[in-house]
C-alpha cells in the first residue's frame, strides 16, 4: 500500500504547485484588502483624532523630560 502513492501520476506535485499558487494569491487579495481599510481609516474621521491623538502623545513625550526625574525623592 505506500507503494501506491509513488504512481499518482505526479498529481501530487501539481496539487502542492496549485495549492501554493493559491496560497499566494489569497496573501496579495488579503494585503490590498488590509491596504484599502488603512486608507479608508486614514481619512475617516475615527483616523484623523487616532492622528492627532499620536501627534499630541509624541509632542508631549519630546518636552515633557528636560532632564528633571520623574520621581522626586525626599528624605524626611
Amino acid at each position: 500500500m505506500g507503494l501506491l502513492c509513488c504512481f499518482d501520476g505526479g498529481n501530487n506535485a501539481q496539487r502542492k504547485e496549485e495549492d501554493r499558487i493559491a496560497s499566494a494569491e489569497a496573501l496579495a487579495k488579503a494585503a490590498e484588502a488590509a491596504q484599502r481599510r488603512q486608507e479608508e481609516f486614514e481619512k475617516s474621521a475615527a483616523g484623523r483624532a487616532a492622528r492627532a491623538q499620536q501627534q499630541a502623545v509624541a509632542k508631549q513625550a519630546a518636552s515633557a523630560n528636560k532632564g528633571e526625574p520623574v520621581l522626586k525623592w525626599s528624605m524626611g
